[in-house]
């Protein structure tokens, strides 16, 4: 008698930070020369497809953050934006094209031509 296996893709829980991501934010929280900031995530209405992200340093500690750590690098997003963010990937490219970060989410069913809004 043999057994049906079944193979279940990795789920990610939260959000994730490559490894380049990383590197460039922990670049960036030292040249501001504080310890005591992470890189918050957050989703906020608006943009052309009715949602847009932001990202930024902070201090805060708000009650039902989801924080995570990538290599010494603090990620926290809100309680409200942690829904929309489970599963997402940030990354850094720097390319003659463009430089900054990416959001890879699977959450969002579209976006706007200029990337920075989704729905």
């Amino acid at each position: 008698m043999t057994a049906d296996v079944t193979i279940q893709a990795p789920t990610v829980d939260g959000i994730a930070l490559t490894e380049t991501a990383a590197i460039k934010v922990k670049a960036l929280l030292d040249s501001e020369g504080r310890d005591d900031l992470a890189l918050r995530v957050a989703v906020q209405p608006g943009g052309c497809s009715g949602l847009r992200y932001q990202l930024f340093f902070d201090d805060r500690k708000l009650d039902g953050d989801v924080n995570k750590d990538f290599n010494g690098v603090g990620v926290v997003t809100d309680r409200m934006s942690a829904p929309y963010l489970n599963g997402a990937t940030i990354d850094f490219v720097d390319t003659i094209e463009k430089q900054g970060f990416t959001i890879d989410n699977p959450n969002a069913g579209g976006s706007c031509a200029c990337g920075d809004s989704f729905s």
